[in-house]
């Protein structure tokens, strides 16, 4: 396997160095601490080796942020908004739409606060060893002094091959390695950055606290954590998973914040996030290259979106969006329908069976009607709109007619309404629901009118 590196340019003008490798939905790792590309493609003892073992299914996007490995190195600002700019350079020179995000250590923060501010582009969150507020008490003498005091042996004895700093930053990141591991690990730290660079990425550690981001976060979400962590203790990451809404917790044993290859808990780390990212996805090759049969596709738009965060501000409707997006997959996965995008305003999905879709539509405005927001002007109205045909599939999303027409029929629906076309009618024939006959309708880009019918439980 090769990865391919190239370099983009951030908003403020920095250089940044990405690779890609693997095929399927994009992955993008944010990495914590310290990250060189090269280096890290040779070594078979750290956690990037879990993306490798990721490419059979997903396309792996990894980055050197600033400051570090190939990316322009001196930079002063490390701070969570600088590093947003690093993401939002590299996913936007890859044209990447929607994809899933690894926060590993200090990238959580990042990889939060993207999330957060991009919500239609975040599938899932993955997050490793993060912590959600300063690691340091300032206020408190001994907390002070101890930050000093790394920051001082940062900046004086980065890199060096010295029984001290070594035996540090060894102790700290993952004092159960073998000397090879301690040995590689020292000099990736060489490599990455200069001691300049480091004190001054490290000193701006202090400065990250997401715990107001964090409740904000609609995408679903992995937080992983080692019991034993020594660099991050684990109530760390346990607050953050608690301030996520419908976040999961994983526990690994173990104290190595470095999680390496060679120890029990890694492969129980790298099946968990292939789990939590195939979560409602078709088996492997069902979305590979062109459909291969009929399928039938769904969308949802709710109304009046863009009104309803002007009227309710940014946080309240996005926690309205959050109630949206959970009522849709837990129905997608009552179901079996396979999510393919989020549109920012709805789900576009797909299905294997026609009446598989109109029990979704039903069961997903039922819900809605059902649903009381958390403020009284706000109630939620959805479109439905659901054609079948064979789509072309490719970079595990669809395309062509059938998926067009869908998306023209769930524009023309009501708010609360679901139509559908004949030809999800027929195949549905028999099954027990009711459709009323609307009449042709004239849907924009198609030549001829659409025989459109309005779906109702029987």
């Amino acid at each position: 396997m090769e990865q391919e590196i190239r370099f983009c340019t951030t908003a403020d003008g920095v250089r940044i160095a990405y690779a890609t490798f693997g095929q399927g939905p994009p992955l993008v790792r944010v990495a914590g601490w310290f990250s060189h590309l090269e280096f890290e493609w040779g070594q078979p003892h750290f956690l990037w080796r879990s993306l490798e073992a990721l490419a059979d299914s997903h396309l792996i996007v990894r980055y050197d942020g600033r400051g570090m490995g190939l990316s322009d190195r001196d930079i002063a600002d490390f701070s969570v908004e600088a590093k947003l700019r690093d993401l939002e350079a590299v996913v936007d020179v890859l044209g990447l739409e929607r994809f899933s995000l690894l926060g590993q250590s200090e990238g959580g923060a990042t990889a939060i606060a993207y999330a957060v501010r991009y919500p239609e582009r975040v599938e899932r969150l993955v997050l490793y060893g993060v912590w959600g507020r300063p690691l340091y008490h300032l206020d408190r003498e001994s907390h002070r002094e101890a930050f000093e005091a790394a920051i001082t042996l940062v900046r004086t004895g980065w890199g060096l091959d010295s029984p001290a700093a070594r035996q540090y930053f060894a102790a700290l990141f993952m004092p159960d390695a073998d000397t090879e591991a301690m040995r590689l690990w020292t000099e990736m730290q060489r490599v990455c950055a200069s001691p300049h660079t480091a004190a001054a990425f490290v000193r701006q550690l202090q400065d990250i606290d997401v715990t107001s981001l964090a409740p904000r976060i609609g995408a679903p979400t992995l937080v992983i954590h080692r019991r034993g962590d020594t660099a991050v203790p684990f109530h760390r990451g346990r607050e953050v998973a608690a301030l996520i809404p419908g976040a999961r917790l994983l526990s690994l044993e173990g104290r190595n914040h470095v999680l390496l290859t060679a120890e029990p808990a890694y492969e129980k780390y790298v099946q968990a996030i292939r789990e939590f990212l195939n979560e409602g996805r078709p088996r492997a090759g069902a979305l590979s290259g062109p459909a291969s049969g009929l399928v039938t596709i769904l969308f949802t738009d709710m109304e009046g979106s863009t009104t309803l965060t002007q009227r309710l501000g940014d946080e309240a409707a996005q926690a309205i969006l959050r109630a949206h997006n959970r009522i849709i997959r837990q129905a997608l996965e009552e179901h079996e329908g396979s999510e393919i995008k989020h549109t920012g305003d709805g789900i576009m999905a797909s299905f294997t069976s026609a009446s598989k879709a109109l029990r979704c539509a039903i069961a997903v405005q039922a819900a809605f009607a059902r649903y009381e927001p958390p403020h009284p002007d706000a109630a939620v109205h959805l479109r439905i709109g659901l054609n079948a045909g064979e789509p072309v599939a490719e970079d595990a999303d669809l395309f062509g007619t059938a998926v067009q027409l869908a998306a023209r029929v769930c524009a023309t629906a009501e708010p609360g309404q679901i139509l559908a076309t004949n030809v999800v009618r027929e195949l549905a024939a028999g099954k027990g629901f009711r459709f009323v006959n609307i009449g042709d309708v004239e849907l924009r880009g198609f030549e001829d009118p659409v025989r459109l019918y309005e779906v109702r439980e029987a």
